[in-house]
């Protein structure tokens, strides 16, 4: 033993020594700098400073030439010699800006747009510039709360962690990843991950470089649908205004200060500054901020801010910050997501077939770091709240795991109130078993939906609910109905079953005796058929009884293959009205009298289905015990057959019918969204079948809107249904997404949006029917009006309008 330690002595100096350099970064004022830059001069170490100006770095022992950046101060170098650990503090002076040089006459050109204009000349050059590379990076996200209010949606706002305080943070994560480029492909490689007071969470692991070398700049869906221009778009001088700050100099490179400044409100633009280098003309920084009335959802303010450094004979990206803040239902919030990019390899040498359909993966130990090895690979020292919070929240898990505190929150949280009970239903946890039971309201049970067939009627639901390992989930849910005016009781139960560790897979099994709508599709909402029913006499709902027995199974295949297998059985019975006016006036019968001119007899349905969908393309992201969809450049396509087969367990049908359809969403960008969604199908053999088998359309009589790209919303419901041989269908949606009511006083300002469209259904030259329709949306976010006009065959048309709600209807 005594020689192994000596043997260990005797390579000590072959390791060398190592020091850690601690420090902070302030202004002339004593103000620290919150995410400074800290560059080892001719190495690829480097650091960045917290919030509050402090850093920390380790390295072995020597000499080194220490660079410190700011956005809009003036870099500094500093030598060090480490012999062990030290103290080295930076204090930068703001830019001074050069304009002595610079003479603008009266009613002259200011002198940045002669420099932006050379920047758009190449910005498509830097934007296709670094298409090959591998870099490492660090991101950290944190949100936190100023102040929130005391109950929301009546109930009782509580974080379950002790502090009643308002200011307080909410969300704390780290993820350590390998990003990897090609001039098609990316792929990102989580390293490590942490989310303060979840041991099990993965945080904010994608990285996300924003550039500005991009005409349209993406940055969430939710912000903008449209995206934001960017100062050096190829068109942004018909967006901006520019002005000329001055010049100053860096590692001999004269670099440029341009003021931005949007020329109108309500257009999705940036305000602040960019820097740029003289003769090169490409980025050096970005200090940019977006304001809600830029056209910006959700957020009052976003500022991002990056800081570009020279490697080799490039540029590349060294941090990137964004922070947003908003105040929504009383939460005031704001945050940060700081990426810090290091170690770039500008010609790496991928393996062959490293880039595949899996752009994104997260290692099976990468949340099982220890904090200590956080400690030593954090580039950006933790502020005192998030040590804090890391500490508080950590401990929190632990003591959420002792089965007497999971038993003391279940009782906090199952305690019975009047107003669960009766109005919005009662939720019972057991988060020891990971178990949850929901029971619908009691109200329910008087019987507050309508139709003539039924009457007053309830249906009454249990929901069982137990979550497992991974992706592996139960679903249990027994069904209760009863009419009180033919005194018909119902009761079935729906099961269904997830799993998968690489792909999701899915069984479900329903059975019992259950009321079908004649389009099993359910085409009509009872509740909106209920106020159809009690205001205006119309029953657009129309029913039937089956025993019946269900059972389906789904399965994802990679490669943007999902398959689908399913056989049902079906006893079914015909209902009639036992109610036949109401307020003396007289309901239709119950069977779309439209088409035929009596109800069907009892029948029993055997039939069974396959249902392909592929997605060319899918990309997917892999977690340790999961693979996740993540979408494609191109279309869906979807493809089914269902056929009725005679004679087994009975059964009175004989057909075969099959539809085909593709469906995608295109992002203009600026200029909007369009949607749409192409089918065709109809029946091979139609040798025997009854109305429910027929192909039905998604219709629409109601004053509320059905599903958008599914449906028609002017069609009268079962006109259409038919057993021919083929039809086509077609649904398509523009969505402007803020283009046009950017230039109208009231609607921009409420950020409404219009949506244009059609949808069109072709059976033969005596039987189609088309409409059309314009809309507004996002009135309030969530609310849809359109007005449309619809035309047929025969020479009828409509005109009408659709309102789409949160909590009624269908929106698709």
């Amino acid at each position: 033993m005594k020689q192994v330690i000596f043997l260990l002595i005797l390579c000590l100096p072959a390791f060398g020594f190592a020091g850690t350099i601690t420090g902070t970064v302030k202004d002339a004022k004593g103000n620290g700098l919150p995410y400074s830059s800290i560059l080892v001069k001719g190495t690829a170490k480097a650091t960045t400073a917290n919030a509050k100006g402090v850093y920390s770095i380790s390295l072995s022992n020597g000499k080194y030439t220490f660079v410190c950046q700011h956005v809009g101060f003036k870099s500094v170098e500093q030598a060090v010699t480490i012999t062990s650990d030290a103290e080295v503090n930076f204090v930068l002076v703001e830019q001074q800006y050069q304009l002595s040089e610079v003479v603008v006459k009266t009613g002259a050109e200011d002198p940045a747009y002669a420099i932006i204009k050379k920047a758009i000349k190449k910005r498509s050059d830097y934007e296709d510039e670094n298409q090959k590379f591998a870099c490492q990076v660090y991101i950290k996200g944190q949100m936190q709360l100023r102040n929130y209010p005391k109950n929301f949606l009546g109930e009782k706002v509580d974080f379950e962690d002790g502090d009643t305080s308002k200011r307080k943070m909410i969300f704390l994560s780290e993820t350590l990843a390998k990003y990897s480029k090609s001039s098609k492909d990316r792929k990102i490689e989580v390293l490590s991950t942490k989310v303060s007071g979840n041991s099990s969470g993965f945080g904010f692991s994608s990285p996300s470089i924003i550039s500005l070398y991009s005409n349209i700049v993406p940055i969430g869906r939710g912000l903008n649908p449209r995206g934001f221009i960017s100062p050096i778009a190829d068109n942004a001088l018909n967006f901006y205004k520019y002005r000329f700050e001055g010049t100053f100099y860096e590692n001999g490179k004269e670099i440029s200060r341009i003021k931005v400044i949007p020329k109108r409100k309500y257009e999705p633009l940036f305000s602040g500054y960019i820097t740029i280098i003289e003769n090169e003309w490409r980025l050096q920084s970005v200090q940019l901020t977006i304001l809600k009335e830029q056209q910006m959802q959700l957020l009052d303010t976003l500022v991002l801010e990056q800081l570009y450094v020279p490697i080799k004979d490039t540029w590349v990206i060294k941090q990137q910050l964004i922070q947003p803040a908003g105040k929504i239902f009383g939460f005031d919030f704001f945050g940060s997501f700081l990426q810090v990019y290091e170690n770039f390899e500008l010609e790496p040498q991928f393996k062959k077939r490293f880039f595949d359909n899996t752009i994104f993966k997260i290692f099976d130990s990468a949340n099982k770091k220890s904090m200590a090895y956080w400690d030593s690979i954090r580039p950006v020292p933790l502020l005192e709240a998030e040590v804090k919070d890391y500490k508080k929240k950590d401990s929190l898990e632990q003591v959420r795991k002792d089965p007497k505190y999971l038993d003391s929150l279940d009782k906090v949280r199952n305690k019975i109130t009047i107003n669960k009970l009766l109005l919005t239903g009662m939720n019972f946890s057991k988060e020891r078993k990971n178990e949850n039971f929901t029971f619908s309201p009691l109200i329910n049970l008087v019987g507050v939906l309508y139709n003539p067939v039924e009457g007053r009627h309830f249906e009454y639901n249990i929901k069982y609910n137990k979550e497992f390992e991974g992706r592996k989930n139960l679903f249990v849910e027994p069904v209760f109905r009863y009419g009180f005016s033919n005194k018909h009781f119902n009761a079935y139960v729906n099961t269904d079953y997830s799993f998968g560790k690489k792909y999701f897979n899915n069984l479900s099994i329903s059975a019992g005796q259950k009321v079908f709508q004649f389009d099993n599709a359910n085409p009509i909402e009872e509740f909106n058929n209920t106020l159809a029913a009690y205001y205006w006499q119309h029953n657009h709902i129309k029913i039937y009884e089956a025993a019946f027995a269900k059972l389906s199974y789904s399965k994802g295949l990679g490669s943007g293959f999902t398959i689908g297998l399913s056989a049902q059985f079906q006893d079914r019975k015909p209902l009639e009205n036992t109610i036949d006016s109401l307020k003396g006036k007289a309901f239709t019968p119950n069977y779309p009298a439209n088409i035929i001119a009596s109800n069907f007899a009892a029948h029993q349905a055997f039939t069974t289905s396959i249902n392909i969908t592929w997605r060319p393309g899918a990309k997917y992201a892999e977690l340790p015990n999961m693979k996740i969809a993540l979408g494609s450049k191109y279309p869906t396509f979807n493809i089914n057959l269902t056929k009725g087969f005679a004679a087994i367990f009975g059964s009175d049908v004989d057909y075969t019918k099959w539809k085909f359809s593709i469906s995608d969403n295109l992002d203009f960008k600026i200029g909007g969204r369009f949607s749409y969604r192409l089918a065709a199908g109809g029946f091979i053999n139609a040798d025997k079948l009854l109305i429910v088998d027929y192909n039905h359309f998604l219709g629409n009589e109601t004053v509320l809107a059905n599903t958008y790209l599914n449906s028609f919303q002017l069609m009268p419901y079962y006109q259409y249904s038919n057993t021919a041989k083929t039809y086509g269908e077609a649904h398509v949606e523009y969505h402007l997404n803020g283009l046009i009511t950017n230039k109208i006083p009231l609607l921009r300002k409420w950020n409404w949006f219009f949506v244009v469209g059609g949808n069109g259904l072709y059976i033969n030259q005596n039987s189609y029917y088309c409409e059309a329709f314009f809309g507004i949306e996002n009135i309030f976010k969530v609310i849809r009006v359109d007005a449309i006009k619809s035309f047929d065959a025969a020479g009828n048309n409509a005109t009408g309008i659709r309102v789409a709600l949160p909590l009624f209807g269908r929106r698709g």
